[in-house]
């Protein structure tokens, strides 16, 4: 797949404190997740992006257009989505999507359209006839993701777009991000602190902390253990399985009452397994391969930060 973005040793200062420092980073189509605690870089690093500010150093190019060379061209191919409310007082729902759709250059009768094709989409019933500051949070939420892809962009920049949503609003948020990508080819760059939506949605992830890329890859290889284990969750004790697997020469560790882990590929163990629970009476509730926690990837490439701080 090509790069969106490639960035190399990009280093943004603000006086002297470093925002940004030597970044490198390829950000290929798809999901890709962004994340990093408070103060990691995360907004700076967009605002590079969308060229709204100018890196001290280094250099990058986003959808092929070099960075600080035509940001008009770069910001009518993204959408973005900030966290923060951005309507206009005393206009309806449907004419904030119009004027979202007049300032990217469509004509106003296709604005008006592409405006009620894009509501549509979004869930957005008679609702978007009411003044936009009598809108709850959800509806904003809606609101505002409307606004950033009106335009049909090749790419969307989400910031939180599902923060301060209930589940079921959260789910048809995370599932129109996955039609987006899948059915029309839209790449997405999602900034947010809640990681169950990363693993639901994300093909990639790129974690930032204290300024700093610390981890970026396929979320699949990422989340992969180094050494290849099974989770096995049984009906019965785990123990009585654990030991007849060990006398067959089998490296177990007993995790819970009725889970362990099987260490070794899923195909050289799935005969043994199956015929040991067979001969010791205990049945197989599932078998899945273990993997790394997003949560404690995440917090293992914070702490290196915290450390190397103190």
């Amino acid at each position: 797949m090509s790069s969106l973005i490639e960035l190399r040793q990009l280093t943004k200062d603000y006086g002297s404190f470093r925002a940004l420092h030597e970044v490198s980073l390829d950000i290929e189509q798809g999901v890709t997740g962004l994340l990093g605690p408070n103060g990691a870089g995360k907004s700076t690093l967009i605002k590079v992006l969308l060229g709204l500010v100018r890196v001290t150093s280094g250099s990058g190019h986003v959808l092929g257009i070099p960075l600080g060379t035509n940001t008009a061209a770069i910001r009518a191919n993204i959408g973005y989505m900030p966290e923060d409310d951005c309507y206009m007082h005393g206009l309806t729902g449907i004419e904030t999507v119009e004027v979202a759709a007049r300032l990217s250059r469509l004509p106003a009768t296709e604005a008006l359209r592409r405006g009620h094709e894009i509501l549509d989409f979004c869930g957005m019933g008679q609702e978007r006839y009411r003044k936009v500051e009598t809108f709850s949070t959800g509806m904003r939420q809606k609101l505002r993701f409307a606004m950033s892809i009106v335009h049909d962009p090749k790419l969307l920049i989400l910031d939180e777009p599902t923060s301060g949503l209930d589940p079921q609003e959260r789910d048809a948020m995370l599932n129109r991000i996955r039609i987006l990508s899948r059915q029309f080819e839209k790449s997405v760059i999602l900034c947010t602190h809640i990681l169950p939506d990363v693993q639901t949605v994300c093909d990639a992830v790129t974690i930032l902390a204290g300024g700093r890329v610390r981890l970026s890859g396929r979320l699949e290889t990422l989340c992969t253990v180094k050494d290849p284990s099974q989770v096995v969750h049984l009906l019965e004790d785990a123990h009585r399985f654990a030991a007849a697997l060990q006398d067959r020469g089998v490296r177990v560790d007993v995790t819970a009452p009725r889970h362990l882990r099987v260490h070794g590929e899923v195909g050289a163990l799935n005969t043994v397994l199956w015929g040991t629970a067979a001969e010791a009476g205990v049945t197989i509730r599932s078998i899945q391969p273990s993997r790394n926690s997003l949560e404690q990837i995440f917090l293992d490439a914070v702490r290196e930060v915290h450390v190397a701080n103190t």
